[in-house]
């Protein structure tokens, strides 16, 4: 299933990682990797993460093709106290120069958002949010205004907040849960969104990309969002180039490849993939475009987004 770290991926111009993770289970909690389990992880068996991933490790799993800077989004640590998470990476960063930036976590519908946003502000090298909201787990169990949803007023309250912080919004969502993010961009125009994981493209059958397809065009529709091409393993399968190249050029296509950029998932997607293999996987998939339109793809895109 695996190949070296930087197989096919040599001549790789410098390139920006736009969705990575560390964890240190040995000072800090995450309980999804330490005394919980997820149910229905989208991979599968995950029991591979429990484990501690610094800026060490991604330099080995990189070797040969590694990103010039990086985006650290937020890695479940335990909810009660998230800005303590973007205090370690600052560390983390001061001390190894990995991550470049941050987007932390907010439970945008509790009473305490304001000070935590406030908390996140006073970092300098923080850039954005990450809250998953509520979603349905089954195409057909999708609806509207769910308490804790996109479509839920105190949720939004606090997302109205990013806007004053200067923050964006990373969005973790299946792609029938989309409508509801189109609305959000809509209603919120100068707070930027950015779609993480190519919008969860997880059923392959033609019915699926089809659904996939029009979720992602509605949402594409709205100026202010972006989208973050990762994620795209399947469960119980290699990465492959002919599964995920022609998921890629969709994406592309629908948001243009100035409102596109690389990311890995690291080491989550290492549950499916090598990093070379992502990564040679996505320079196959865009080797269609001009060089100026890939070098947006690889690394200006992901530099204007997250202003680094």
């Amino acid at each position: 299933m695996r190949d070296t770290p930087a197989a096919g991926a040599a001549s790789v111009e410098p390139f920006i990682d736009a969705h990575q993770h560390f964890w240190n289970l040995a000072i800090n909690p995450y309980p999804w990797l330490q005394d919980e389990t997820v149910p229905n992880f989208r991979y599968g068996d995950y029991s591979a993460l429990r484990r501690n991933y610094l800026p060490e490790d991604l330099a080995r799993d990189t070797a040969g093709c590694a990103p010039v800077k990086t985006v650290h989004v937020e890695a479940e640590w335990a909810r009660a106290n998230p800005v303590d998470e973007t205090a370690w990476l600052t560390q983390l960063a001061a001390q190894t120069g990995r991550p470049t930036v941050i987007v932390g976590h907010a439970q945008l519908d509790r009473g305490d958002v304001e000070e935590v946003l406030a908390g996140h502000a006073a970092c300098a090298i923080m850039r954005g949010i990450r809250n998953k909201p509520v979603t349905a787990a089954r195409r057909e169990d999708a609806r509207r205004g769910v308490p804790g949803s996109m479509d839920d007023e105190r949720w939004r309250r606090g997302y109205a907040l990013l806007a004053r912080h200067g923050m964006s919004f990373d969005l973790q969502a299946p792609w029938w849960n989309l409508d509801q993010a189109a609305a959000l961009a809509r209603d919120f125009p100068d707070t930027q969104l950015i779609l993480n994981h190519t919008g969860l493209p997880a059923d392959r059958s033609e019915a699926g990309l089809a659904g996939w397809r029009a979720a992602m065009a509605e949402l594409a529709a709205q100026p202010n969002v972006a989208v973050k091409v990762s994620g795209l393993g399947l469960p119980g399968k290699p990465w492959t180039q002919a599964d995920n190249v022609p998921v890629i050029r969709d994406a592309i296509a629908i948001f243009g490849t100035e409102r596109c950029m690389f990311a890995s998932n690291y080491p989550v997607d290492s549950l499916v993939a090598s990093y070379g293999t992502i990564v040679a996987g996505f320079r196959a998939a865009i080797a269609i475009y001009p060089p100026e339109q890939q070098r947006a793809l690889w690394h200006d895109n992901a530099a204007r987004f997250y202003r680094l």
